[in-house]
């Protein structure tokens, strides 16, 4: 499927099959967030991969928003690392960890894998839980795995605001 149709169709996936997800999957959902972009190629991101029941559980403990997945990628960054905007000191771990969390979502679902962006966590659980060191700041949760067979997009999915709304042009 060509790219329109694969950013029109994947949608966030909230009930899972317990099946694990497969290495190769694995493999190529993290190369893809590897390959994202990052302000000043300084690649910030920091992911942990999480796939066993203790640390499932913790996740749990932290979200109500696992859904069941089999595998939960938390997308951090490294405030140390991130590119910082001179005029501001605005750093870009915010919108890097975003771009590399896209970019693991669309291969994931290129490739038959279901998932969900997740922001609604405790993040000083969850800093905790993992024992993250201070400089590195967890900016999302992606649950994922095998879509369940009754999975489907919530009904607002498709509720789309019109593009003159979004979409503003300099006027000269």
């Amino acid at each position: 499927m060509d790219f329109k149709e694969l950013a029109a169709r994947r949608y966030s996936v909230r009930q899972f099959k317990q099946a694990p997800v497969e290495k190769e999957k694995l493999d190529l959902v993290l190369e893809a967030g590897r390959n994202a972009p990052t302000a000043a190629n300084k690649q910030p991101q920091r992911i942990l991969v999480i796939t066993e029941a203790e640390g499932l559980k913790k996740v749990d403990d932290c979200t109500p928003c696992r859904f069941g997945a089999p595998a939960v990628l938390l997308v951090c960054f490294d405030k140390g690392g991130s590119w910082v905007r001179p005029f501001d000191g605005e750093h870009s771990g915010w919108v890097d960890a975003s771009i590399v969390t896209t970019h693991m979502m669309l291969q994931a679902a290129d490739i038959g894998l279901g998932s969900t962006w997740v922001m609604y966590f405790d993040a000083a659980k969850i800093r905790a839980a993992f024992a993250l060191p201070e400089n590195i700041i967890p900016a999302a949760l992606l649950p994922l795995g095998c879509p369940a067979d009754d999975a489907a997009p919530a009904d607002r999915h498709n509720d789309r605001q019109p593009r003159d709304k979004l979409v503003f042009f300099e006027r000269l």
